[in-house]
């Protein structure tokens, strides 16, 4: 069993390794930097470190919401790099066992651009596992979650911070 940590995007849940997870917190709105991917809401100042903050309807393709009082930021690092996650809410953190997630259907993994590579049923709930680096625009250095293989040729996209 591995925790996870679950949000909401659009009314579809999708959860997070904890491990990945360095605090969650309320979300009243980001300083918008020029130049920066549309996807990319601007930076916060978490605990005295600039982050910049992903805002992961855009990063999808889902359509732009309004800030709410559930409205939250997961400070999340992997590879180093700390960014926070914009998502409609988080509160919940669950066990998940592993052997338990099934692949994303190919129509999945193909129209979220690899940014869910696992599905987890819990009970009648499905939550959408996403792949973090995959979401910054890193390639995935999970076996199982590898959607590509990175052979050093490609460009990566570099956040702000």
């Amino acid at each position: 069993m591995k925790l996870h940590v679950v949000f909401s995007l659009a009314n579809v849940e999708y959860a997070l390794p904890v491990e990945a997870v360095l605090q969650m917190e309320t979300f009243s709105g980001a300083t918008h930097v020029p130049g920066a991917p549309a996807y990319v809401a601007g930076i916060v100042t978490v605990r005295g470190r600039v982050v910049p903050v992903v805002d992961l309807r855009v990063r999808l393709g889902l359509p732009p919401a309004d800030v709410t009082l559930d409205t939250r930021i997961i400070v999340s690092e992997t590879e180093g790099r700390v960014v926070a996650l914009r998502v409609d809410s988080a509160r919940e953190v669950l066990k998940l066992d592993p052997a338990l997630h099934q692949p994303a259907p190919q129509v999945i993994s193909e129209r979220a651009s690899g940014f869910v590579y696992a599905v987890h049923t819990l009970g009648q709930r499905l939550l959408l596992l996403v792949d973090l680096p995959k979401i910054l625009g890193e390639t995935s250095h999970d076996p199982l979650r590898a959607l590509s293989v990175d052979d050093g040729t490609k460009t990566r996209l570099q956040l702000p911070g």
